[in-house]
C-alpha cells in the first residue's frame, strides 16, 4: 500500500447555480444522504449543464503532468460523487487495482479530508485535488476533529461535498512510483485469496468508522496499533 498522499488546490470555476440546485434536489429526493454516506450522482446529465466541466478536467490533467503522469484522467473511469461527511473507510476491497484522484467542487464547509494512518489532513475547498492509494483509510470530518461523529452533520447544516473522482491504474509505473507502492511483497499469502483484501500484521483488517484505526476483521473491539 502506498503511503504518499498528493494534494493541491487548483483554480477551477464554480459549478453554475442551476447545476448546484439540480445536485441538491438529487441529494435530498433520490440519495437521501445520511451523515457519513458517500453516493454517486448522475455525471452524464451534469455534464450537459456544466460548461466548466472540460476546464476542470483539463486543470486536473495539467496538474498530474507536473507530477509526471500523462493524460490519465482522460483514459480512466470518472464518476461524480456526493458525501455528507464520510465515515472512515478504505476502498481497497473494491478498487484494489486503482488509486483515486479526487477533485472537490464545493465551497469551504469547514471540513477536512483526513488519512488516519498517515496523518495527512487536507482542508476541503473548491479546487482541492488529491491522489491516494485506495487502500489508505480516509474520512471527511469536521475541521479540528480527528474523529467522525454523525452529530456534527445535522440536517440543517450545509455540509455536503460534491467531487469528481478518477480511477488511476495502480499498476501504472508512474502511479506506483509516486505513491510508493510495492508489489508482490507476500505472494504466498496472496495466492490463498480469491478477492481483494487489506491485511495488516498477518490478519485481514477493517476500519473503525469513527477513529479510522485498523482492526481485525470481525472483531470490532480489537484495534490494531499502527503508531499513528
Amino acid at each position: 500500500m502506498g503511503d504518499a498522499v498528493l494534494s493541491d488546490t487548483l483554480d477551477v470555476p464554480a459549478p453554475p447555480a442551476r447545476l448546484l440546485a439540480d445536485w441538491q434536489r438529487d441529494i435530498s429526493l433520490r440519495l437521501a444522504l445520511e451523515p457519513g454516506d458517500v453516493e454517486a450522482l448522475p455525471l452524464a446529465r451534469a455534464r450537459m449543464r456544466w460548461p466548466g466541466y472540460r476546464e476542470c478536467v483539463q486543470a486536473v490533467s495539467d496538474w498530474l503532468r507536473t507530477l509526471g503522469l500523462n493524460d490519465l484522467p482522460a483514459s480512466s473511469e470518472v464518476a461524480l460523487m456526493a458525501c455528507r461527511g464520510a465515515r472512515y473507510h478504505h476502498d481497497g476491497a473494491q478498487y484494489g487495482g486503482a488509486a483515486f484522484c479526487n477533485l472537490f467542487m464545493s465551497e469551504d464547509r469547514g471540513l477536512d479530508l483526513c488519512f488516519a494512518a498517515t496523518g495527512h489532513r487536507i482542508p476541503l475547498v473548491r479546487g482541492t485535488v488529491v491522489v491516494f492509494d485506495t487502500g489508505q483509510v480516509h474520512g471527511v470530518v469536521e475541521r479540528g476533529s480527528k474523529v467522525f461523529k454523525a452529530a456534527n452533520f445535522p440536517a440543517g447544516r450545509a455540509c455536503t461535498q460534491m467531487f469528481l473522482t478518477w480511477e488511476l491504474p495502480i499498476e501504472n509505473a508512474q502511479v506506483a512510483r509516486l505513491l510508493g507502492v510495492d508489489f508482490d511483497i507476500d505472494p504466498a499469502a496472496a495466492l490463498l485469496l480469491d478477492e481483494e483484501q487489506v491485511w495488516l500484521n498477518g490478519a485481514r483488517a477493517d476500519v473503525c468508522l469513527e477513529s479510522g484505526r485498523w482492526r481485525v476483521a470481525g472483531f470490532e473491539g480489537l484495534q490494531i496499533a499502527t503508531g499513528n
